[in-house]
Order: C-alpha cells, then structure tokens, then sequence
C-alpha cells in the first residue's frame, strides 16, 4: 500500500485545462510510491528518495513521460486510430469510464477476460449477442416469450454489459492500450506485447518498466492520481479526435474542389465541341447556298456532281476505247493476201540418209553427163 497523501492536497476534476504542471501532480499525490521492501530495482532509475520506508518517485521524470505519452496519443488518434483504456481495479474504474466516454475511446473497468486480444473473434461473437439482445428487448421482439425467458435474457444483457459495455464498438483490435496498473492488469500487458499493441501505463515502483511502451512513472493506486493521469490521455485523445476531424474535412474540401475543376474542365470541353460542330454546321449550309442550282432550281452538292462527273468521263474513255483502236487500224496499210507459209517439218534420221544417198546419186548422174 502507498502511503497517506496530504490533506491539502486538491481535488482535481476531470477534464481540467489548466497546465500541468510539478505542483498539480505533487497536489494529485503522483510521486507517492510502494513501501521500499515492495518495490521492483528496475524502477531505480525513476525513484527520486526513500521517505519513511516509501519510496519517492522523480515527478521531473513523471512530467516528461507523461508529455512524450501525451504526444504519442494525440498523434494515433489524429490518424484515425483507436485506443482501449484498461483499468480494473476499484480505485480506476469509474476514472477510467469517464474519461474515456469523454475521450470517444473503448475501455474495460470491469474484469479483463483472457484472450480479449488474442482471440478477439470470440469476444466479437459474444459483443454481436450484446447488442442483439439490446435491440431486440428495445424493438419489443421478447415480450411474446415467457417471463422466466425474458428474465434471463436481461440478465444476459448486464452480465455482458459488465464486461462489453465498453467495448460494444470495438470492430477491431485497438492502435494502443493505456493501462492502469500493469502489475494488476498482467495477462492485459502480455496479450498486447504479443499482438505487438503499444503500451501506455502507469507503473509505481513496484512495476517492471521494460514491459511497457511508453511508461509513466507515478502512483497507481490513489484516486486523485489516477484520474489526473487519465484525464491528461484523454485531452489528448480529444485533440486528436479534433484534429483527424479537421483532416477528413480538408480532405473532402480537396475532393469537392478536384470535382469541381473537373466538372468546370467537363463543361468548356462539351461548350468547344459544340461551338466547333455550329461551325461546321454553318460552313456546310454556306457552301450548299454558293453551289450552282439545277433544272429544278435545285442544288446539288460538290461531292455527287464531282462524283457523277468522274463517272461520265469513265464511260466516254470506255466508249472510245474501240473508235480508238478503228482508226489505228484504218490509218495501218493492209498487206496483200498470201498463201500461209508451211511450216518446215523436221526430217528424221532415216529421211536425210535417203536424201542424202539421192542427192549423191544426182551429183554421180551429173558428172556421168
């Protein structure tokens, strides 16, 4: 147990705005610690003094912490995350309820059940049941059942209450875990180290450090303490809330402004082409009015007499294509008509003996005269 606190000190109220500063966590009691024979050497470094038997914490130390955790918190909310507060003991729930209802995040102040992280999917089926059976006994839907089945089915309801209530939003793990107490909220500390969760906590001296991410050394078993440390992660989970916000709106200021210039982009496009197609449209009906008129007084357009035209000089070229070829043939003298010439046939082998052996006879007959 911690020792007394002051009687002077002041009560500080939830949502506070006044700086912070040594003086309000020394009025809060936050430098008290655990009686020396309790404490964890790991904290040596945090301890400032030892006072009758109790250890003294370094609230130089605490402030430091406690802005860098401060900072941290403001800046996972301001990018749309989520933090779960955890505090279970009596001293911490009802610090821990009200902050974080004020600071739009989940909490747990009732009874941490094991694998609420690391089997999240069985907590998400019992937190469907929770707010099926809310809407069901709100709807009116139970009231055709018995009394003794509509009795434990409210009864259902608080006992899941009890431990859901605050988590009836959560659709998935949280971005970090702000924990009061992390040697009370051990198997809390060991789901969110194994998830690799950040860690957010307040450690007395009898708490180990090195299990936290981001540690706030002070007292975590006075009231006032743990309300003043609470309601400072809440501030800044409201900044950061305020902040994400601001975001989404100059987000979707952006993206109205793009539609906008796209729109505007759209509309002198459509007005250019329908200038260009008046135009065309102009240009035609002027060149249709300055086109010669026909018979009928009609007009007929460039492209089809052109056209017919082309086709009229085909047909003349094809219809003197054969005068043409008369008259070549007049102006040609004509040859006399002769006898077809033979055509020299090929002596054989046995022919040009003959012939031969006849024109040696002929050329012996020859001499012989």
């Amino acid at each position: 147990m911690t020792t007394a606190e002051p009687v002077q000190a002041q009560q500080v109220a939830p949502g506070d705005k006044s700086p912070l500063t040594l003086r309000t966590l020394f009025d809060a009691g936050v430098h008290f610690g655990h009686p020396s024979k309790r404490w964890n050497p790991k904290m040596r470094r945090y301890i400032f003094a030892k006072r009758v038997g109790a250890h003294i914490i370094d609230l130089n130390q605490t402030l430091t912490a406690l802005e860098e955790a401060k900072r941290f918190v403001r800046d996972t909310v301001g990018r749309g995350g989520q933090i779960l507060m955890v505090g279970t003991k009596k001293q911490a729930q009802v610090p821990i309820r009200e902050e974080a209802e004020r600071g739009g995040g989940w909490f747990i102040n009732s009874r941490w059940l094991g694998g609420m992280l690391t089997n999240f999917q069985t907590i998400e089926a019992r937190i469907r049941r929770l707010i099926y059976l809310e809407d069901a006994i709100a709807k009116g839907t139970v009231e055709a059942q018995t009394k003794r089945e509509q009795l434990k089915l409210e009864a259902e309801v608080v006992r899941l209450n009890k431990y859901f209530g605050g988590i009836k939003e959560m659709n998935r793990l949280p971005d970090a875990i702000y924990i009061v107490d992390t040697t009370h909220e051990d198997i809390a500390v060991r789901e969110a180290t194994r998830l690799g969760i950040p860690i957010i906590a307040i450690i007395d001296s009898n708490s180990d450090p090195d299990e936290v991410s981001y540690a706030i050394p002070g007292n975590d078993d006075a009231v006032r303490s743990i309300r003043l440390i609470t309601s400072q992660m809440a501030d800044a989970m409201v900044e950061g809330r305020s902040s994400y916000r601001r975001l989404i709106e100059d987000r979707m200021a952006a993206e109205a402004e793009l539609e906008a210039q796209e729109a505007a982009a759209r509309a002198a496009a459509q007005a250019e082409a329908a200038r260009r197609a008046s135009e065309r449209d102009a240009a035609r009906v002027a060149a249709a009015a300055e086109a010669p008129s026909g018979e009928g007084g009609e007009t007929a357009p460039k492209s089809r007499s052109r056209r017919s035209s082309a086709k009229k000089d085909e047909a003349q070229a094809t219809d003197t294509k054969p005068a043409e070829i008369e008259a070549q043939a007049a102006d040609e003298p004509v040859a006399p008509d002769e006898p077809p010439t033979p055509q020299a046939k090929v002596p054989d082998a046995a022919t040009e003996e003959s012939g031969d052996s006849e024109s040696g006879s002929g050329s012996e007959k020859k001499e012989s005269e």
